[in-house]
């Protein structure tokens, strides 16, 4: 259903695939996920960039089940981070790709380093689309 493959034409990536492919009939477009506990609160310490993440996996594990999807049905991410340095952006990798939502990552995949996001506070945000069984 997920076909995902590099061309030897550019670069090896860094656990992504260039490209990926769906021959799924639906797909699911899920809205950015946020740092946000169930009461719409921007979850820990201000600055907190490790507590916020592990709210982002949580809340996209959330939405994919939902939508009949799990992290290997992902056919495309992108990534936000708020920050311009590229160690902070390598450390929200390294976590995303330790976590149970990481298969998601494994497709096609961008991480943005961005001046601010939606939520006062807010350090990251996960947007996903899922293939989804007919």
């Amino acid at each position: 259903m997920i076909e995902k493959f590099n061309p030897l034409t550019v670069h090896k990536p860094a656990g992504y695939s260039h490209v990926t492919i769906s021959n799924a009939g639906r797909l699911a477009h899920l809205a950015g996920q946020c740092p946000l506990d169930l009461s719409g609160v921007v979850v820990g310490e201000p600055g907190d960039r490790g507590a916020q993440t592990e709210q982002v996996i949580t809340n996209c594990l959330a939405v994919l089940e939902a939508a009949g999807a799990t992290p290997a049905d992902v056919v495309r991410s992108v990534i936000y981070v708020v920050s311009p340095d590229s160690d902070v952006l390598s450390e929200a990798w390294r976590q995303l790709i330790a976590s149970p939502l990481a298969p998601a990552f494994t497709t096609a995949s961008t991480l943005l380093g961005v001046a601010s996001l939606g939520y006062q506070g807010q350090l990251i945000e996960i947007d996903l689309t899922a293939a989804l069984p007919s």
